[in-house]
């Protein structure tokens, strides 16, 4: 029975998930469970699955939750550019181009790292992305392309909070908390943007000194080495021509690159939002498409450079090659979609992270000690709910007050919030785009399931929490200043 558990397909596991999502909405419903909401007032009951509103409203919305499932259409929309991309050879040019020989590992471990925590810039891209280009970058210099994946996925997850810019989740998680701040009647300037930027500036070489040592230590020897059907063809040099295709692709990759910048930065502004701003700019939310499509232009222009397309339908071959691969993920993403869809429509996430915040919120202890317990809290509820601008939504109102009183200001505990809430994305089944990772996995081994990334994700969010803990104690107690 042990092993049947372990050969679980990820489809199955988001329908077992699924089914008790809806057995513990009734079990909730039965004995009434409810909370209030810390900013509205509002009492929140559990919903139950298994009432007849609850049946009627699984039966009604079951294709919408599948359609609707907010990573699916990113996914299409990204693939569409990448497919063309490798289709027409321009992916493996550039690698075969750019790595000279299997001595490059460090850097390209390094460079993965670095490309998946500075990936929060642009939003969710860096799941959808990178991890695919990861693992083509593993093989290519011999090491197992799934520790491509984790190590990016990792990147991107457990360094979500930290970088070396400002991105739009500072801005948005900091807007609340100047919220809760001055609805608590709490005069705090230091709650901007920038309120945590040089503690999360040095967080984010610390996150990645520990990602590079787990993975050079931990994961890539665990892995060994790869001897799957998918294939790297080597480091055969670039033709003349294919050397022309690919400059002349990268510069209207760049011209491109341009086009768009100017187009968000300039005083013109196209793409900025009406009120100057990039948080929900379409800039913003067009990321990926953006991305996708300078990708695609890259590819047609190698593509036909090189001799590898001659007509439109090579290119739209291009454009229906990852299909194969998201055949596969849309299966999963189905019923992952149902299980995310009744997980929310229950209230279970918000009626067990508002009891916990308030059990937690109730308790008498030392002013470190009480962070380092919220930290804990808030990577515990993590793991149910991981969004981080709906959690602060509602925890910022219920802690920033309370911990005011302990003389803790809001911006310490916005910092605290964030080292708890990055920590355990990588291990949470609840991530959105869990799915497409385990997708993405299974195209190098079919034999993977959630059990598999976890068993390869826990110890980097053990590690990054354990450490960046660590990091935020020190930061407490020698009294630097967390940011501007």
């Amino acid at each position: 029975m042990k092993n049947n558990w372990r050969i679980l397909h990820p489809a199955t596991m988001f329908f077992l998930l699924t089914l008790a999502v809806i057995f513990l909405s009734w079990i909730c419903n039965v004995y009434r469970l409810n909370v209030v909401h810390p900013q509205t007032g509002e009492i929140i009951y559990v919903q139950n699955l298994l009432s007849p509103e609850g049946i009627r409203w699984i039966l009604r919305n079951v294709i919408t939750n599948f359609t609707g499932f907010a990573p699916l259409g990113l996914v299409i929309v990204a693939m569409f550019g990448l497919g063309v991309a490798e289709h027409s050879g321009f992916i493996t040019a550039c690698i075969r181009g750019g790595v000279k020989g299997r001595q490059n590992k460090c850097s390209i471990i390094l460079w993965v790292i670095a490309l998946g925590i500075l990936s929060n810039i642009v939003g969710d891209a860096g799941y959808i992305i990178l991890l695919p280009i990861a693992a083509t970058l593993f093989h290519s210099v011999g090491l197992h392309p799934v520790g491509g994946i984790i190590t990016a996925y990792v990147s991107v997850a457990c360094g979500y909070s930290a970088n070396i810019m400002l991105t739009t989740l500072d801005q948005m998680i900091s807007s609340t908390t100047q919220d809760a701040a001055i609805a608590a009647g709490i005069y705090q300037s230091n709650t901007g943007p920038l309120s945590n930027y040089y503690f999360m500036l040095f967080s984010t070489f610390l996150i990645a000194a520990i990602i590079y040592f787990i993975t050079k230590k931990k994961l890539l020897p665990s892995l060994g080495e790869y001897d799957g059907e998918v294939r790297f063809e080597g480091y055969k040099p670039l033709s003349r021509r294919e050397r022309r295709a690919k400059g002349l692709a990268l510069i209207i990759g760049a011209v491109y690159l341009i086009i768009i910048l100017w187009a968000t930065f300039s005083s013109w502004g196209l793409l900025r939002g009406v009120n100057g701003g990039l948080i929900r700019s379409p800039f913003i939310v067009g990321i990926l498409f953006l991305l996708s499509l300078g990708a695609g232009l890259m590819g047609m222009v190698y593509g036909f450079m090189s001799g590898r397309y001659r007509t439109d339908t090579d290119v739209v071959e291009g454009l229906t090659q990852p299909m194969k691969l998201l055949g596969v993920y849309f299966v999963i993403a189905f019923f992952a979609a149902q299980m995310f869809a009744s997980f929310e429509y229950s209230r279970l996430d918000k009626c067990l992270a508002i009891m916990g915040a308030d059990l937690l919120s109730s308790v008498e202890m030392h002013s470190l000690w009480i962070l380092l317990l919220f930290i804990l809290f808030t990577a515990c509820i993590n793991l149910i709910m991981v969004s981080a601008t709906a959690k602060w939504a509602f925890m910022a109102f219920i802690f920033v007050p309370v911990f005011a009183k302990l003389g803790i200001s809001p911006d310490v505990t916005q910092c605290a919030f964030r080292i708890g809430d990055s920590a355990t994305n990588a291990i949470t089944p609840f991530l959105f785009y869990a799915p497409l990772v385990l997708t993405y996995m299974q195209q190098y081994n079919h034999q993977t399931t959630y059990l598999s990334l976890l068993k390869y994700t826990w110890r980097y969010s053990v590690y990054i929490l354990l450490i960046w803990t660590l990091l935020f104690v020190v930061w407490y107690l020698t009294g630097l200043p967390l940011g501007l």
